[in-house]
């Protein structure tokens, strides 16, 4: 499979030692309104990506949530799909989730077996990668849902290992998830013991909902941080991270003068 432009764009950025700031969109909590607020912050607070999805998805309100963000923002729009059935051609890509952190076939293998003609006759750019859930504190969505115990948060030697090995098997990109309303972020010692076991770009999202807990994630060596449901209940907070992201990579331009 050839390299998609975007996951060439994750490459580059992280090459260049510059951070990214994705919004996940929960199409079950978004409401249109909503939704063109969030387009509108993105034109004065820069977004890198927007993903669509989550680990529970009940609505039919993807497909449209999708449509209004490709009509009315320029912003990359990459699927966060928890099966098969949440495939949508109309974004422009889709991150092929791998559970490495746990041990239920259906989310290591099975869905995307299923999924394999849907997304080969697709436009979509396809960024294989492994997903490693963290333990947050409590059960989350993504647990639950996809039968599988997270890794302990304080065990960074796993977390590199499993990283490592998702890096072996040819995954393009290590996602470091804590779940949708996680009650603690991802530890930054775990974030730091992946950065440093593998060359992949390093995605870290969930309990991210202060500004400390953001420059915590990229201090320890986020490449892209993913906020989701701060933004849902505060959409200002949009500004909170994107100011962060540009003093982050404006020290990296610094730093090279």
């Amino acid at each position: 499979m050839p390299f998609s432009r975007i996951y060439e764009q994750l490459v580059q950025k992280k090459q260049q030692r510059q951070k990214l700031f994705a919004v996940l969109l929960d199409p079950d909590n978004l409401t249109p309104a909503a939704c063109e607020q969030l387009i509108l912050l993105s034109h004065t607070y820069p977004i890198d990506y927007f993903l669509v999805g989550g680990s529970l998805v009940t609505t039919t309100n993807q497909g449209p949530l999708i449509s209004l963000l490709k009509q009315k923002s320029s912003v990359p729009v990459i699927l966060f799909p928890s099966s098969s059935l949440h495939i949508d051609p109309q974004a422009d890509g889709i991150l092929l989730l791998s559970l490495i952190s746990g041990r239920n076939p259906e989310f290591l293998i099975g869905q995307h077996v299923v999924s394999a003609p849907i997304l080969k006759a697709s436009q979509l750019q396809i960024l294989p990668t492994g997903y490693i859930l963290v333990d947050s504190g409590q059960q989350t969505t993504a647990s639950y849902m996809s039968g599988s115990m997270p890794l302990p948060r304080n065990k960074p030697g796993i977390a590199a290992s499993t990283a490592l090995a998702g890096e072996q098997l040819g995954l393009h990109l290590i996602f470091l998830d804590a779940g949708s309303g996680a009650l603690n972020p991802i530890p930054g010692t775990i974030i730091q013991a992946v950065r440093q076991a593998v060359d992949l770009p390093v995605i870290v999202g969930g309990g991210i909902n202060t500004a400390n807990k953001a420059i915590t994630a990229l201090k320890a060596g986020a490449d892209m941080i993913v906020v989701g449901n701060e933004i849902e209940n505060n959409p200002e907070f949009v500004s909170t991270i994107a100011t962060i992201i540009k003093q982050a990579n404006a020290m990296v331009v610094t730093d090279f003068t």
